[in-house]
């Protein structure tokens, strides 16, 4: 049944104004005042459970937009029956903390209900760009990423959005949805936040116990290696493959999921880096996916 919050908007009085919008409705209206007074708008969407990666990502859109409007919804369509939707972490109240320290305006933060009402049956899908990295593992995952997506965007109307490049498939599929669509909206890429460590920053690092914590950081040491190889001169995608592959098997905690060297804007594979180039890799510690890359122009 079709389900809208009784109280639409509210306002944590130690938020300092920080607007939490429930509705659809709501938040259009919000947004339209904002353009009807010659304001840009900045989207910033998340699943919630807000790090210092996400407000790096709200802290550029503030900069470079008059008004910020920050989404938090745990999106089931992008979860499949095996995966942690009923255990993904969430805490609203940190998260209103972190984007009144970022200086967003308001949280967009809708139930599933009011995103997909009874008898929803419309989704985007897309094709070649999902078929690789994760997508060839997780076959519902880009069908519910680029259907909260759109809806997201036709709801907000924002004038550029924010994604990290951890993601760097979801960019580039976001990105070609986005042109496919000819949907009036700049995307706009964000570097990869990172622990002091290395570790990318990610929702999914509090699952790690301490002794998968320190393992975890076999990632970002086989990227950087590869890094260097690149910056080097070394342009086989076998080779890099092979050392970043040794470097993670070492790590008893880890399971490889996939080590791949893709063209960054088709997401195909390619043998000799050339052109924009993604190194990419999934890699299990314990029970925990956890993702990273790096993206070079040669």
């Amino acid at each position: 049944m079709y389900f809208r919050h009784k109280n639409t908007v509210t306002t944590d009085n130690n938020m300092n104004e920080i607007k939490v919008i429930n509705t659809i409705k709501d938040i259009r209206e919000q947004v339209k005042s904002w353009k009807q007074d010659g304001l840009s708008v900045g989207f910033v969407p998340t699943m919630g459970f807000l790090h210092e990666g996400h407000k790096s990502l709200i802290d550029r859109a503030v900069a470079e937009n008059d008004r910020v409007v920050v989404s938090v919804f745990v999106n089931p369509m992008q979860f499949s029956p095996s995966e942690d939707l009923a255990t993904y972490p969430r805490d609203l109240n940190a998260d209103q903390a972190l984007c009144k320290a970022a200086q967003a305006n308001v949280i967009f933060h809708p139930t599933p209900e009011e995103m997909y009402p009874e008898g929803f049956c419309s989704f985007v899908d897309m094709d070649a760009v999902t078929k690789e990295l994760c997508g060839k593992s997780r076959s519902s995952h880009f069908r519910g990423v680029c259907t909260v997506v759109a809806k997201l965007f036709n709801i907000v109307m924002p004038t550029k959005a924010y994604f990290g490049q951890k993601d760097a498939q979801q960019l580039a599929v976001i990105r070609r949805m986005v042109i496919d669509l000819s949907m009036d909206i700049e995307i706009v890429a964000c570097p990869i936040s990172r622990e002091a460590d290395g570790l990318a920053r990610s929702s999914r690092n509090t699952y790690l116990s301490p002794s998968e914590r320190q393992a975890a950081l076999v990632l970002s040491r086989a990227i950087f290696l590869s890094e260097q190889l690149v910056k080097a001169g070394e342009r086989s995608a076998p080779t890099l493959i092979a050392a970043m592959r040794d470097v993670i098997s070492a790590e008893p905690l880890a399971k490889i999921d996939y080590i791949e060297v893709m063209d960054a804007d088709c997401i195909k594979r390619t043998e000799e880096l050339n052109g924009n180039v993604l190194v990419a890799i999934a890699v299990f510690i314990g029970t925990t996916r956890l993702i990273d890359n790096f993206t070079i122009t040669l």
